[in-house]
């Protein structure tokens, strides 16, 4: 039996809005998204907090979240996660604790420090700017203990929230979010999907420092990966431009909607590097190349669970590739 076969695999979702379409659209295509992926068998389904980006669409995320567990059945929905940093830990136990009661174990709750924004909607998000670099901890065992079990000299509760013990994850692209889901015995989820500079490293020091809890007694470890697979690997390509053309813009502080796809790109040697970089543990191709693509990646990682993200123009095209890649895990 492959290694891919005995492993599990979700869905990353940012809810993207496309060149020509509307954020309506975008809604709509994340709940086909998601009830197809369900249908397949994938395990989760997350969204990721972004705000100000005209091309994302997941800013109210638990709100989002709350959407498409209400038109599934069983998959899993959570969040890629909720930036802890721009809110109060009670108000995110009370979202979740609300999500939680309503769709009963479903829920899980994926925790960043990064802003999710620039300066400026930083200003308007009321950020610290310096908040989550050093009370991350802090606020993370306050949303803990409004999650758990309430103690009887505890004044202010989270209702709905106290006693729902909503799975929490942590995530990151750095090796800080690696030691503290380390220390605190808790699964961790890795941003493979355009920051993999320090992938191996990060998971060797979550599995080196890892601390069982009630929570795990090993460490679990799930990797974000930029996966497009199409019927050949030209269409891989071709597809997989929309993604390329996204990175591109970023570096040229151009973020915008998703662009279709194009034969060629109009960038420089050092653009091109930068954007692969990104990219840098993207499976593009046909099914033979994906296939192979996605073995010798968790050959590499060993990682307990694949997070999935496919950036296509297209809503047919994304389906297309949870399938493919459906198919050659059930193979």
């Amino acid at each position: 039996m492959s290694q891919l076969s005995q492993t599990r695999l979700s869905v990353l979702d940012l809810a993207p809005v496309r060149e020509g379409g509307t954020i309506a659209d975008s809604f709509s295509e994340s709940v086909s998204l998601a009830q197809h992926t369900e249908s397949l068998g994938f395990t989760r389904f997350w969204l990721a907090e972004h705000h100000s980006l005209d091309g994302i669409a997941s800013a109210a995320t638990s709100i989002l979240i709350g959407h498409i567990a209400g038109h599934t059945q069983q998959i899993r929905v959570g969040s890629g996660g909720i930036m802890l940093p721009n809110h109060a830990p009670l108000v995110i136990a009370e979202q979740f604790g609300t999500l939680a009661t309503l769709y009963p174990e479903r829920i899980d709750l994926g925790l960043g420090r990064a802003p999710g924004a620039d300066g400026a909607t930083m200003k308007a998000l009321r950020r610290d700017p310096y908040a989550g670099v050093d009370d991350f901890p802090q606020r993370l065992a306050e949303l803990q203990q409004f999650l758990g079990d309430a103690h009887p000299q505890q004044r202010v509760r989270a209702i709905p929230g106290q006693g729902t013990r909503v799975p929490l994850w942590l995530l990151g692209s750095s090796l800080y979010s690696a030691q503290l889901a380390a220390r605190e015995g808790l699964p961790f989820a890795f941003a493979a999907q355009f920051a993999p500079a320090q992938l191996d490293e990060a998971l060797h020091v979550y599995r080196e420092h890892f601390r069982p809890s009630e929570v795990l007694d090993a460490p679990y470890a799930m990797v974000g990966l930029p996966v497009i697979a199409a019927d050949s690997d030209e269409k891989a390509e071709f597809i997989a431009s929309t993604a390329r053309q996204k990175f591109l813009g970023m570096i040229r502080g151009q973020r915008g909607r998703a662009r279709p796809p194009v034969d060629k790109l109009d960038w420089t040697p050092s653009e091109r590097v930068q954007v692969e970089s990104f990219l840098g543990a993207a499976v593009i191709g046909g099914p033979d190349k994906v296939k192979r693509g996605l073995e010798r990646f968790l050959e590499r990682t060993s990682a307990d669970e694949l997070m999935l993200n496919t950036d296509t123009f297209t809503l047919e095209d994304r389906l297309e590739s949870y399938r493919i890649v459906a198919d050659l895990w059930r193979k």
